[in-house]
């Protein structure tokens, strides 16, 4: 694969890995880093392409290019993040000469990197002057040519918003970044007004979204760790089929019913065992020993939550309505 950037190609390898080996994501990945001729494969727990970069010791500037960018998620087991690096590159319009560093190789992005406005139909185009290699430094020069053009292009950044989400698989007091946010662009044309050969105004033409903002989403934890004296109910609840997302909200309503005793019987009502159910007959569905067996009970009181509320967080919300489920 090759990355563009003006006229010249660069072959580099792919960010995603290759078809035949795309597997599930794990915690750890092998992230090879390709920087000026230089290769560096490392094995990282790292997120992002600038964490990756970061944990590496590898130094960058702010006018590298780093190809994917440096918020990208690393989202394969095989992943490769492409480095180029930034050098001095002279850029000339008419008697004004600019230096700048830039890692760019297309001509109207570095013009406009200097600061100069490149208006529509003129040209930008690279040359050889060897006195300006000697005076200044630069690999390269830049010269542009003004076609008296009446209108101007900008392309412009579209900022991508935040989304929170919370996440009941998450402890309390987690974030998480489940998607990073990537930035859209449009493009405007305006008509330029001048006088004596300035810029002295412009008139909207056109505005056109060429790529929407994706928002970032984080996560938030909402899970609560259950305290030491749960810990033998929970056992029970877990073995029963209770998912660790749920386990605290169904400890919670558990021992608010019955307090986790498998003989807790309501004097008045008859409800019966951990889940309190009315007669305690029913948790027969969920096996013979449903009298002792505090797997058992708990099994039949998933079912029912299931069943009633389509699940623990919907019978959390009834129970701090009603006072019970």
């Amino acid at each position: 694969m090759a990355i563009s950037i003006g006229s010249l190609s660069y072959a580099r390898a792919d960010t995603f890995a290759d078809e035949d080996h795309i597997s599930e994501v794990s915690d750890s990945h092998f992230v090879t880093i390709h920087d000026d001729g230089q290769q560096l494969t490392i094995k990282t727990d790292a997120t992002t392409v600038k964490d990756a970069i970061s944990r590496a010791n590898i130094l960058i500037d702010s006018t590298d290019i780093i190809d994917p960018s440096l918020d990208s998620a690393i989202n394969a087991d095989n992943f490769h993040i492409n480095i180029y690096r930034s050098r001095p590159v002279l850029v000339v319009d008419g008697i004004t000469k600019k230096l700048i560093m830039t890692a760019s190789y297309d001509g109207k992005e570095i013009a406009r990197q200097a600061g100069l406005t490149i208006y529509d139909g003129d040209k930008v185009d690279i040359s050889a002057d060897s006195a300006a290699f000697l005076e200044t430094g630069a690999t390269s020069v830049y010269t542009i040519t003004r076609n008296g053009g009446q209108t101007v292009t900008v392309e412009s950044t579209i900022p991508y918003g935040e989304e929170t989400k919370n996440d009941s698989t998450l402890e309390s007091g987690q974030e998480k970044v489940d998607r990073p946010g990537e930035d859209g662009r449009k493009v405007t044309k305006y008509k330029v007004n001048f006088v004596d050969g300035k810029e002295v105004s412009r008139e909207l033409i056109s505005e056109e979204t060429t790529k929407e903002p994706v928002s970032r989403v984080t996560l938030k934890g909402t899970k609560k760790p259950v305290p030491p004296e749960w810990e033998t109910c929970a056992g029970w609840a877990r073995e029963a089929g209770v998912s660790e997302a749920d386990l605290y909200v169904a400890l919670w309503i558990i021992y608010r019913e019955s307090g986790c005793r498998v003989s807790a019987e309501n004097a008045y009502s008859g409800a019966y065992g951990i889940p309190q159910a009315l007669p305690g007959t029913k948790m027969a569905s969920a096996g013979e020993d449903w009298r002792t067996n505090p797997v058992t009970q708990i099994r039949w009181m998933i079912s029912y939550v299931n069943g009633r509320y389509g699940g623990w967080q919907g019978a959390k919300a009834y129970w701090d309505a009603h006072g019970n489920y």
